[in-house]
This record gives structure tokens, sequence and C-alpha cells, in this order.
């Protein structure tokens, strides 16, 4: 949200035409309606502007995120302003492809301060530019809770309608999950297409999602949200009982309105989502034989987790030269990726890149994507990357362990990672680092802090616990091989006439192995 005041500065003299139609075109630019007072406040990030909620630094990627050819192949295909494919009829919302081009926001501030209620819906105008559309306008209402027809109430649902008309807006996203009537009550008032805070983010997903198993992941949730909003039209559309039907009302079996189109859909969707279930639990093989050979080998394991567009991948590829992609939107990664990386003494350990969260995750999303997270429950050490330049990075991280504890992983270490320090408030960054007594402050663009933050992982991840000398005879190089493996770590190496002798700190499994050679002297 913006606040004007009406003041302008009077040109002087000196100033030539250019500048003096600058001061003109910034003037008008401003919103003269967000400075009103009352229950309800306008919103708006302006045709030219960006939501706050993304990032405003010029330079996106560095060296490290290599040559990001995901990132040209995703805007290969870009949706296009102006061209409307939306049908008159707004009752048909269900059964067409979710478009968004021009939309206006509507939230309710129930709770909370106001800066909270506007930091939401500045998330929210991210969450809509990413989908591709263009935010025009949004509006806060001061109300203790959504009204139960319409979410804003008759008279603000009709002033909604008036700011749709003015701006031509095609759809209307609302901060809120909406109960099927409440969407049904506001789009017979506003006349446009009304959807949804979880719709939105379910849309995100699956422009987003590009493996098998994410594919699958997302129509699941997407299948368990439309479930309980299909529309029906009556006995109209049923379809007959078997048997003699000799026409309309005719004839035996006739009778009764059968089963219903809306039935039949909904029977549709329950299989299709019953095969999704079998196909993401038959990839879960697959993926759990890949986490046993890690444990296994006893190689640690550091999740990266945190808020959409924190930097979980650009850290990825700062630490690893992974080259997974980096682009300034929300979710712009879905898909996990593992990679290896080494601590300054030269301990080995896997990275893992996690979906982002967001304020008001969908829950079905969460169980969709639990099979996924179980790698962050699984982890040694939990990475949680928090954007420190955001307006509101403590209720990040708040929103974060909400999700972190609905897949059991609260119980897992964790460090707090405040990156983009670069760009943000030395002030903000120092009361984040009273409040979380293991952090590290990093700035993945820049590369400053990551060798603290590597020396503090080091320290943090599980490590060789049993101390050993070894005499290896020369014709057992195998074993000396076998000691440069990650669940071992090297402390000294002599050659000496009957062999190598090597001081070493091993994992418990790997000691057991190396008894026969252990020197007692």
């Amino acid at each position: 949200m913006t606040t004007h005041n009406g003041a302008s500065a009077t040109p002087e003299p000196e100033m030539g035409p250019d500048e003096i139609q600058a001061v003109i075109d910034r003037i008008l630019a401003k919103d003269p309606a967000s400075s009103s007072s009352g229950s309800q406040r306008r919103f708006g990030s302006g045709p030219g502007g960006r939501a706050q909620a993304l990032s405003d630094l010029d330079e996106e990627h560095t060296g490290y995120d290599g040559e990001q050819q995901d990132r040209e192949e995703r805007r290969a295909l870009r949706r296009v302003a102006g061209l409307s494919t939306e049908l008159e009829d707004v009752t048909e919302v269900e059964y067409r492809q979710l478009r968004l081009e021009r939309v206006v926001l509507a939230g309710i501030w129930g709770e909370g301060t106001v800066d909270d209620a506007e930091n939401s819906l500045r998330e929210l105008a991210a969450l809509a530019e990413t989908a591709g559309s263009e935010v025009l306008d949004g509006i806060i209402q001061r109300r203790l809770k959504p009204d139960p027809g319409t979410f804003l109430g008759a008279g603000k649902a009709e002033e909604l309608k008036n700011i749709v008309m003015a701006t031509g807006a095609d759809t209307v996203v609302v901060d809120s999950e909406l109960a099927p009537s409440q969407r049904r009550g506001l789009e017979d008032i506003v006349k446009v297409k009304v959807i949804d805070r979880t719709a939105l983010i379910l849309d995100i997903f699956a422009q987003h999602a590009k493996s098998r198993e994410g594919k699958a992941q997302v129509e699941l949730a997407q299948l368990e949200y439309l479930l309980p909003r299909l529309r029906g039209w009556g006995d109209s559309m049923s379809r007959q009982a078997g048997g003699q039907v000799g026409g309309a009302g005719a004839g035996m079996g006739s009778r009764g309105p059968g089963e219903t189109k809306i039935e039949l859909d909904r029977r549709k969707i329950r299989t299709r989502m019953a095969k999704l279930r079998r196909e993401i639990a038959g990839m879960k093989p697959a993926r759990e034989t890949k986490r046993a050979n890690r444990r296994r080998h006893e190689v640690p394991s550091v999740a990266i987790a945190g808020y959409t567009n924190a930097g979980k991948s650009s850290l990825l590829n700062r630490l690893t030269d992974a080259g997974v992609l980096v682009e300034n939107a929300l979710f712009a990664t879905l898909d996990p990726t593992i990679r290896r990386a080494q601590t300054p003494d030269g301990l080995e350990f896997t990275l893992a890149d996690t979906v982002g969260f967001v304020r008001s995750l969908p829950t079905q999303l969460v169980e969709a994507f639990r099979s996924t997270l179980e790698e962050v429950a699984d982890a040694d050490l939990i990475l949680h990357v928090v954007d420190a330049s955001h307006p509101d990075p403590e209720g990040q991280i708040t929103a974060v362990r909400d999700v972190l504890t609905e897949v059991d992983a609260r119980k897992v270490p964790e460090i707090v990672v405040l990156n983009k320090a670069d760009a943000a408030d030395p002030f903000v960054l120092e009361r984040l680092r009273q409040r979380e007594p293991r952090h590290a402050i990093v700035s993945a663009r820049t590369g400053q802090g990551i060798e603290e933050l590597l020396e503090l992982i080091s320290q943090s991840i599980p490590r060789p616990s049993v101390k050993l000398t070894l005499l290896v005879p020369y014709q057992r190089g195998d074993i000396v091989s076998r000691l440069h493996q990650p669940d071992a770590e090297i402390l000294g190496l002599e050659h000496v006439e009957d062999g190598t002798r090597v001081d070493v700190m091993v994992r418990e499994g790997l000691a057991a192995e190396l008894e026969p050679f252990v020197t007692h002297g």
C-alpha cells in the first residue's frame, strides 16, 4: 500500500521541459485514493510498478547460476495482456482454464496490524504477477470476519464492482480461501471471474512443475481443490437409468433423475485422484532407495528450506555451482534438487533444495508435496533461508516454521540464513540477529558470508566420532581409498616399512570393518 500526501514542489525556473513533464507524470501516477480513511483502503502497484514481495535488484543472476537455459525455455511462452478468452457466462468458471490478465485484488483486515494486511496484499500482487497477470488495483477492508454470502458484504461488493468497471479488469483475486457459496455470491455482483488465493497458487504450481512427480502432485492438489467446488444444473443434465427407454418420460427405467452430470464429474475426479495417488506412491521407492544409499554411506544431509523468493536456489548455486533455475518470481522452482557439497575441512555432505513456502500455503499442496518435503524431515540440518530485505521477515520465519511443524521437521537442527544482506536494512539485520541465536548473514548474489556459513555447517552436521590408528599393508590400497570416503576424516597419514600408518576419525559403522588393521601401540 502506498500513502501519498498532496503536496508537490513548485518547479524551479531553470528546469527544462522534459524535467517538468517528468514531475507531472510522477504526480499523476500517484493513487489519490490511497490516503482515504475509513473501513476500506486502496492498494495499487500501478501498471508500471512491481509488487513489493518481488526483488528490486537490477542484477538477477551471477556466474554461479550457470547458463539458466530453463529460464529461457520458461520465458519462451508468455501470456499476452489484452488477449482475453473469458466467457460471458461466469457460471462456467470451473470448466475452463484459469487465465489471469487484468486483475483487482481484495482482502480483509480482521486481526493484526494494518501493515500485516498490506504485506499480505503485496504478496498476493506478487503471486498474481508471477502467474502472468497485470495488477490494476486493490482494496483492504476492515472487517472482523468475512461475510458468509459475498465475503466482503453486499455494499463493499458493489464498490468493488465499480472499481472493476473503472479499471477494465476481467478477474478479482481475493486474499483468502473462499467457500463455493461466497465465490458465487461475489461473482453474481461484480460480474467477472472471482478466484481465491488458493486457486492462484495452484495455477502458479501448474505452470512451473516440470518433473513427472511434480506434475502429478500439482494435479492431485488441483483436483482436491476442485472437487467440492463443482457446479451442476440439476435434472436437466441427468443420465437416465437403463431399461426400455422409448422416449422422454416413457417406459420402464426412464423414471427418476439417474446419475446427474455433476455426480458423473465427481466420480471421474475421484477416480483420477486415486490413480494419481497410486502413481505418486509408485515413485516413492526410487526416492527411498537413493536416501537409503546416502544413509548407508552415512553422508550428512542438509536441506534448504524457506519462504518463496528468499534466495534458496541462488544459495544452492553459490555453494555447489548447481546451475538451478533462478528467477525473480514466487515459486520459480518446485522440483527438489540434490547436490554434493564440501565443508572447508573436506567433509562432504548433500544439499537439497526444496519447494518454497508462503503464508496460508494451501493444505492440498502440503499433502500433495508431503513426499517431497520428507527430504526436509529426514535431513541432519536445515538451512532456513530468510529474505532479510523483506518488509516482514519475522512473518516469513513464522510461516515457514508452521509448515515444518506440519511435516514433522521441527526436531531437525536449524540454521537461520539471513540472505540478501546487501539489500537489507542494517537495523533489521541486527533485530533478526538478536532473535535467532543460530544464524548466518549472507548474500548469495555477492558471496558475502558464504565462508562463514560453510564453517557453521561444518560445526553443525554429524561428524565421524571414533578415532583410530591404523596400519594398512601396502597390498590393501582399497582400505586407504575407503578412508577417503565421506564417512571418514583422515587426521594424519605416514608411509612406514610395514605399510601405511593412518590416524583417522570414522563413524561407528565403519569402525567395526577396520578392526583388523587397528594398532594399539
